[in-house]
């Protein structure tokens, strides 16, 4: 019984500190390493079927997110939408955009993004406060919620020549942990893309006026149902499990500089894709990435073959790592596509390799639409 009682009051604990991911009290403007982690994975399964190595091939309506210069690589309106299942299917993600191109050197992108967990238990009320110890049939007791993630991107691109585009993303970020915590943020991101014969050559500037996340935290949905008979209110949480509550503050999440090129290989009717992208993170990263000080880099490798426009393979690499502990830790990625005329069907298959590979794997599929209509073209 004692066993069972430390196993439900800890469940309790860990719980609210495990979902809130806060510390106990934030001070403000803390750096958070995490703040936007779940847009990392990236967007579209071709992309992510070559290592995500893309900011600098990104020339469709996933370039809102890659890399906004390459939205002017679009000759007419297009529409994506992805679906991802991540860690063995406990993380869901969404994705949907639109790229319209306005006029000869203008183009503007909407992107969606959700990510989410369902199905948490809150074992808050299943707790005994008068006996100290768990309720009988604690399971009863049990409710449920969700932490899901947004983020809204508006994107706008401009040709400044026949080889030169630039691009720049705002981004409104929100963040729901049930009833519990919610936060906002805001950024935006700058892009650039050259392209000279079969090469390009791209960069992508996250989060360059650095975000800033404001996180509020809700005390009442920490009460219990239980009355104190002593002051007739519910028991909150620090008078049950003598622990504080996280504390609302604001966060900040660093830039991330993204540099990536591509060449493209003609075959005969069919063709290569080649992409090499190498991010600098400014995180302080060390554990395992390749660092100089506070500066990460991160590697990526990607490879697409596409026979005769129509039926593509890709491979790619899209983490290459080092540590002490584990030496060289490399994560490939696998993937396919088919066209027909107006529309775009992929499939990327990755984290089946390295360090993640305990958390399961990850299957993404998205669908592109292009509006190839007359009167609709650029």
């Amino acid at each position: 019984m004692r066993e069972h009682t430390n196993s439900l009051r800890w469940s309790i604990v860990w719980m609210i500190l495990l979902v809130l991911g806060m510390p106990l009290r934030a001070e403000a403007q803390r750096v958070a390493k995490y703040g936007a982690d779940f847009l990392s994975g990236g967007v579209g399964a071709r992309a992510l079927g070559m290592g995500s190595a893309y900011v600098g091939l990104a020339q469709d309506v996933t370039a809102g997110y890659w890399n906004p210069a390459g939205l002017h690589g679009l000759d007419y309106p297009e529409v994506a939408y992805m679906h991802a299942e991540r860690f063995a299917g406990i993380v869901s993600f969404d994705y949907g955009s639109v790229a319209l191109p306005v006029n000869a050197r203008s183009t503007v992108g909407l992107s969606f993004f959700r990510s989410g967990v369902n199905d948490i238990k809150n074992t808050l009320d299943a707790w005994d406060p008068e006996r100290d110890q768990p309720k009988p049939r604690p399971e009863t007791y049990f409710t449920s919620f969700s932490a899901a993630d947004y983020a809204f991107f508006l994107s706008y691109a401009r040709a400044l020549g026949e080889r030169l585009s630039v691009g720049l993303t705002g981004k409104i970020i929100r963040r729901t942990i049930g009833d519990f915590a919610d936060a906002w943020g805001y950024s935006f991101d700058l892009g650039l893309q050259y392209r000279t014969g079969r090469f390009v050559l791209g960069a992508n500037l996250q989060d360059v006026s650095t975000m800033l996340q404001s996180w509020s935290i809700n005390p009442d949905a920490f009460r219990l149902e239980d009355v104190n008979p002593d002051t007739g209110q519910p028991y909150t949480f620090e008078e049950v499990f003598e622990q504080e509550l996280p504390e609302g503050g604001s966060y900040l999440v660093l830039p991330v500089a993204r540099l990536g090129s591509g060449v493209v290989l003609p075959l005969g009717a069919s063709h290569l894709t080649l992409g090499l992208d190498l991010d600098f993170a400014f995180d302080g990263q060390q554990a395992y990435a390749f660092n100089l000080g506070d500066v990460s880099f991160h590697p990526r490798l990607g490879t697409e073959f596409s026979y005769r426009g129509v039926l593509a393979f890709r491979a790619g690499l899209s983490r290459i790592t080092t540590s002490d502990q584990y030496g060289l830790d490399v994560v490939p990625t696998v993937g396919t596509g088919l066209r027909l005329k107006q529309v775009s069907l992929d499939y990327g298959f990755g984290d089946f390799a390295g360090l993640p590979s305990d958390l399961g794997y990850s299957h993404r599929i998205s669908l592109q639409l292009r509006l190839e209509q007359p009167g609709l073209a650029r």
